[in-house]
């Protein structure tokens, strides 16, 4: 080989690194912005989902497909080592379920059947809110309080894992026939769109020795937060028509939205201080049952359940990030690292 086209091949091999190295930059700037506006992001999304109706309501059908990609991207920091690290402490395990599982949907479904008697569809979409897994976005708040990342990784996991399982029972032990529901259609879409994407994102993980998530991370993380943003607006304009904010009703149910998910932080805290955990797994508890996949919630609503089921979560979603970073401070204190 010549020395001339030799250096053409160390000088081609040199800028297409450079360039990847830029574009993964450039896509990990982006990435950062986004996270910034999260907390606009997401009203935005509803908003535009209620004023242009008619043009994302054309998305609904890629729905599945964009909640995986938000699923997956999440996924692939996952790791079996803090499965089992977590899997070794069974009580903050037990502590979580059931809290998230069994005494916060009991409280509210208890709640709502006082405040909105013989409203099935209303009763059934707060269920479904406080039924669903712990977010994927509690991870980056128990980063920020110094919490425990590996049980928080775990706990995002197992629950993950356990949605398609978990919801439909929930929905059927506390509603029973009071809603007619297709529990196999509901638990087909979570596994679809958030059981297999996790194990991919896993797998993916642990076959490549953590080596391939850092090189699709950078693209993923933002991609998936646009997605975010497309699932919620699709998802608002299809309840657009049953919202009127002139309704005395709309505001109610986004006043209790807050209302509930306060009482959610308030029991976590007590309960991981109840249980004796130390302050970072108390943390990690007050975070994964605080913050629920609202977007899933959302999603199974309009698909299967009644057409006013959807508002509580639709709502629900406009707050979340809000009130995490106001109860976080009020009740863990500063943010150890901003």
């Amino acid at each position: 080989m010549s020395p001339t086209c030799a250096s053409g091949i160390i000088s081609y091999v040199v800028n297409t690194m450079i360039t990847k190295k830029k574009n993964s930059e450039i896509a990990a700037a982006v990435n950062t912005r986004l996270e910034r506006f999260m907390p606009v992001l997401t009203p935005a999304g509803v908003l535009l989902g209620f004023i242009l109706p008619l043009v994302f309501i054309k998305l609904r059908p890629l729905i599945p497909w964009l909640f995986s990609v938000m699923t997956l991207s999440g996924a692939l920091k996952l790791r079996l080592k803090d499965l089992v690290s977590a899997v070794a402490d069974p009580f903050t395990l037990l502590i979580f379920f059931i809290s998230a599982h069994v005494i916060i949907p009991l409280l509210v479904f208890l709640l709502c059947i006082v405040i909105f008697k013989g409203d099935t569809g209303i009763i059934s979409g707060y269920v479904l809110l406080f039924s669903v897994p712990t977010a994927v976005s509690g991870f980056i708040w128990v980063s920020i309080y110094r919490g425990d990342n590996a049980l928080a990784l775990a706990l995002i996991f197992l629950d993950t894992i356990a949605t398609p399982l978990v919801v439909p029972g929930t929905m059927s032990l506390l509603l029973g026939t009071q809603v007619s529901l297709d529990m196999t259609g509901i638990a087909a879409s979570l596994i679809c769109m958030v059981a297999l994407p996790t194990i991919l994102g896993v797998t993916v993980h642990e076959a490549s020795r953590g080596k391939i998530p850092p090189l699709i991370s950078p693209y993923l993380n933002p991609l998936s937060k646009i997605c975010i943003f497309l699932v919620i607006a699709a998802n608002a304009s299809a309840v657009a028509p049953q919202v009127h904010l002139r309704d005395p009703k709309v505001w109610a149910i986004a006043a209790l939205c807050i209302l509930f998910a306060v009482f959610g932080y308030g029991f976590s805290k007590l309960a991981g201080i109840l249980g004796r955990l130390n302050p970072e797994k108390q943390i990690t508890l007050f975070f994964a049952t605080g913050l629920r996949n609202i977007s899933a919630a959302t999603t199974i609503a309009i698909e299967y359940f009644p057409e006013t089921a959807a508002l509580p979560a639709l709502l629900g979603i406009v707050f979340q990030q809000t009130i995490a970073a106001v109860m976080g401070r009020l009740l863990n204190g500063k943010k150890a690292r901003e």
